[in-house]
């Protein structure tokens, strides 16, 4: 189901787009989130899998879990969540069991989306939950932003493999793992 966008959207997906730079400077997946309620950020997440060496710790699990501590509960019944990228099934599946009733996104993930590129986890009738998504917002800017890192990522990997050519075989150049 779509709601409509508001003033308030687009506000705070810029404020999910920060902690995506955040990412982004930290040389991981530029993915943000923030999680609102009653017109407060009382959640904020990047991703931090490669920093904190866990695969649980995407920008939504992040901000859902700061969210949770604040309210002092597992339900974020009253909240809208705002991400940069279509979550994961993973990410989508968290979003669904804190009771988030309204995800805002900005550009689908069709490699990895679960609400709406692979599936849509969030509007299968079966659970007893389901949530209202916006998606498309800011779009532009949430993929421009991925679209650079990956190209300097295929580039950082390519000037590696270079690097490990020329040494003829030496491999003690730490590479990145995204």
């Amino acid at each position: 189901m779509e709601t409509q966008l508001t003033e308030e959207d687009l506000f705070y997906m810029d404020e999910a787009l920060k902690r995506a730079e955040i990412a982004y400077e930290n040389n991981e997946i530029p993915i943000g989130c923030v999680i609102v309620h009653e017109g407060r950020i009382i959640g904020r997440g990047e991703n931090r899998r490669k920093l904190l060496g866990n695969v649980l710790m995407h920008a939504e699990i992040i901000a859902i879990d700061e969210a949770c501590k604040y309210m002092r509960d597992w339900r974020l019944e009253d909240c809208t969540c705002y991400v940069t990228i279509e979550p994961c099934p993973m990410c989508a599946g968290a979003i669904l069991q804190a009771r988030i009733p309204r995800l805002v996104f900005g550009a689908h993930n069709p490699k990895a989306g679960c609400v709406g590129s692979l599936y849509n986890l969030l509007d299968d009738k079966r659970f007893n939950h389901t949530v209202d998504v916006t998606s498309g917002v800011k779009v532009e800017k949430c993929s421009e932003l991925m679209t650079r890192f990956f190209k300097e990522f295929r580039e950082r990997e390519k000037a590696l493999s270079s690097q490990v050519d020329s040494d003829k075989g030496n491999v003690d150049i730490e590479r990145d793992n995204i």
